[in-house]
């Protein structure tokens, strides 16, 4: 039986890295749903409307497709519009990652690019990217639609919260929870917890 082909949703710069990641696991993308037609195409992609379009919704039964969108917010509603219709987006996982046997990958839109280490007993929700290059250590838990970007190293026991995001080049030390929509900036280095629905940055790492 022939594998299915991918179909992207969002098709700009965070798109360009998932095609990638297909390429690297041999699955051919050959199209991409976003609100209007995209000038800069360079990988000469087939428009298929919005995703809800009749057209995209009659190829996501026939082939798979991934919500290739960095914004937490977005690809969350994306996935739930289409989880109202029966349809789920299948996972992309570079084949340079490193994923320990003992963790727990969901099975729905999840991004794990290239050079990424996820060690043991290690849990990653739906949707959540685990950007270039990043670590996440033993026990950590990654929850649902959350980012973590390029860099970040999640120390032992790191708790993140859904839809959070992890700036590039962050250090979360061994324990620390950090809550539900939280942005933690770039290259921060956190040493305490961080409570939902805030911001924080530097180092060491302070609410703003």
């Amino acid at each position: 039986m022939e594998d299915k082909k991918i179909i992207l949703i969002g098709y700009s710069g965070h798109a360009y890295v998932v095609h990638g990641i297909f390429v690297s696991i041999n699955k051919k993308v050959w199209a991409y749903c976003d609100s209007a037609i995209k000038e800069n195409n360079p990988f000469n992609l087939q428009y298929l409307g919005t995703e809800n379009a009749k057209i995209a919704l009659a190829h996501f039964s026939e082939n798979d497709f991934f919500i290739s969108i960095g914004d937490n917010v977005i690809r969350a509603k994306v996935f739930e519009s289409l989880k109202k219709v029966n349809h789920f987006p299948c996972n992309a996982i570079h084949t340079s990652a490193i994923i320990c046997s003992s963790a727990i990958i969901a099975n729905n839109g999840v991004m794990v690019g290239s050079g990424v280490m996820i060690n043991a007993l290690s849990k990653i929700g739906k949707g959540a990217i685990c950007n270039t290059g990043c670590i996440i250590e033993h026990e950590c838990i990654i929850g649902d639609f959350a980012h973590i970007a390029p860099g970040a190293i999640l120390c032992g026991n790191v708790t993140v919260g859904e839809n959070s995001f992890i700036g590039a080049g962050s250090v979360v030390i061994q324990g620390v929870t950090i809550g539900k929509n939280v942005i933690i900036g770039a290259g921060s280095v956190v040493l305490e917890n961080i409570p939902d629905n805030s911001t924080a940055y530097g180092n060491p790492a302070k609410l703003k």
